[in-house]
């Protein structure tokens, strides 16, 4: 589902240097590393936003970097789930119409299991701009998981939750992943979080390297 060889990214000093991840379809992914590391580097480029100096990224069998970017919007649009640091929700509509928007986009239904998971049922017709940054941050998340994305990039994805909320909102990520049979890479700063997953790595000195689990 994602084959990625041989990254590097910089310009005078290397943030990525032969770097090579691979992934298929139910495998959760974690990568950590300190500020600066090029976690978030790493992440734009695997999912479309970021052409490697070197290197080639194929998601789906297809080099992305090679397609148009009409193809790459649709791949975008209908395969891709990407969950960065800011929420982008729409500020000016309710919860509820920043969900139609993903269920237009995706033609795929709302799921109403998915708000009672989220504890975002109860303010799903409350303006965006009136609820705390939880709420939009699982409000933004809920809005990914709408699309029924085939891969998951989650760039700290729980950073405006305090722990307990974080971790369950990462478990229904990780259930999410394993249900739909969807690959779920995400970047934190918590350990005990980047050992749940499959695969755990470090990114350090521009290398990913295997985290001891």
């Amino acid at each position: 589902m994602l084959e990625a060889r041989d990254i590097s990214f910089g310009y005078e000093k290397p943030i990525l240097d032969n770097v090579s991840l691979f992934g298929k379809g139910g495998d959760i992914i974690s990568i950590m590393g300190v500020s600066g590391s090029g976690k978030s580097t790493l992440l734009h480029i695997l999912s479309s936003f970021l052409k490697p100096t070197l290197g080639t990224i194929k998601l789906f069998n297809k080099d992305i970097y090679s397609l148009s970017q009409s193809e790459i919007l649709n791949i975008r649009r209908k395969d891709l789930g990407i969950i960065f640091q800011s929420h982008y929700l729409f500020l000016g509509f309710s919860a509820y119409e920043n969900l139609q928007i993903a269920e237009i986009l995706s033609n795929e239904k709302i799921d109403s299991n998915l708000l009672e998971l989220f504890g975002i049922q109860n303010i799903i017709n409350h303006n965006v701009s009136t609820l705390s940054g939880g709420q939009q941050q699982r409000l933004s998340i809920a809005r990914i998981l709408t699309k029924k994305p085939k891969i998951i990039f989650a760039d700290e994805p729980t950073g405006n939750l305090d722990r307990e909320m974080a971790f369950n909102v990462m478990e229904i990520l990780f259930s999410y992943a394993k249900a739909n049979s969807s690959l779920l890479i995400f970047v934190t700063h918590d350990p005990l979080l980047a050992k749940r997953a499959d695969m755990a790595y470090e990114l350090r000195d521009s290398k990913l390297h295997t985290l001891s689990i």
